[in-house]
């Protein structure tokens, strides 16, 4: 997906001190060696508030941060995404840089139902990676901060269920036009559902592994029957996704 244009209003650029992380997030010796590793520096870049993109806050969404990270290997280990949504409390949006070039990541960030001041966050849903020159597409249209979140958030969600769909072979299915997406669906339910389709494939390569390791017929046969029904299962996950999540993807870069 195409990042964003950030508008300028809500431009921040404040250069956060590792340091500062840790002692929020409360790292440990392993969390503070990743960010040694893998970060180069970290940009509070833009600050996403009512009196920056002339939105109304929401009782769970009142601002939403963009957060900068420029890193030291093209991989980034999720646990320091989480460390700074820790340390953070609000909704955060990442811009992953390395090597000249930008991709998004965020996960679903909500405060507890059981208690308001702590923050319950989900798995990280990541952008494909683009030249960080390319052309920016403008925020998409909302009526409030919880609504902007939540359609900065889904382009990331389908583009990556989209991205697992085929990775087993599936025969993608006909795209919807823009038009045809799907909105009626919650955030929250395309969340859970992409995550069982993720946790789905991972069992399904989990089972693969198991099968290529068996050298004994009868127990390959048996292990082969279980792949079927993982399989199976990844299918019936998956109907009727691939051309939905294409779409919505489609529709936030293209639209």
């Amino acid at each position: 997906m195409i990042p964003y244009e950030w508008p300028r209003a809500a431009a921040f650029g404040r250069v956060i001190p590792k340091n500062k992380i840790y002692e929020h997030a409360g790292a440990n010796t392993a969390l503070k060696d990743l960010f040694v590793r893998e970060v180069d520096q970290i940009v509070w870049s833009h600050k996403l508030a009512p009196e920056t993109v002339n939105l109304t806050a929401t009782k769970s969404v009142t601002e939403i941060q963009v957060f900068r990270i420029t890193t030291r290997t093209p991989s980034l280990d999720h646990e320091v995404l989480r460390a700074i949504d820790k340390a953070i409390p609000f909704p955060l949006i990442f811009e992953v840089v390395h090597a000249g070039r930008v991709r998004l990541a965020a996960a679903y960030k909500r405060p507890s139902e059981a208690d308001g001041t702590r923050w319950v966050v989900g798995d990280y849903f990541l952008g494909g990676w683009l030249p960080e020159g390319a052309p920016r597409t403008p925020l998409p249209v909302a009526l409030n901060i919880g609504a902007l979140y939540e359609r900065l958030l889904e382009p990331l969600v389908a583009g990556q269920t989209a991205r697992l769909i085929p990775s087993i072979g599936q025969a993608p299915q006909k795209p919807l036009t823009s038009g045809e997406a799907d909105h009626s669906v919650s955030l929250e339910d395309r969340i859970a559902h992409a995550e069982a389709i993720k946790a789905q494939l991972r069992e399904v390569e989990r089972i693969k592994s198991r099968l290529v390791r068996e050298k004994q017929f009868n127990k390959r046969v048996a292990i082969n029957a279980e792949l079927r029904v993982a399989k199976q299962e990844f299918e019936r996950l998956t109907a009727g996704t691939a051309g939905t999540a294409v779409a919505n993807y489609q529709e936030d870069d293209h639209g």
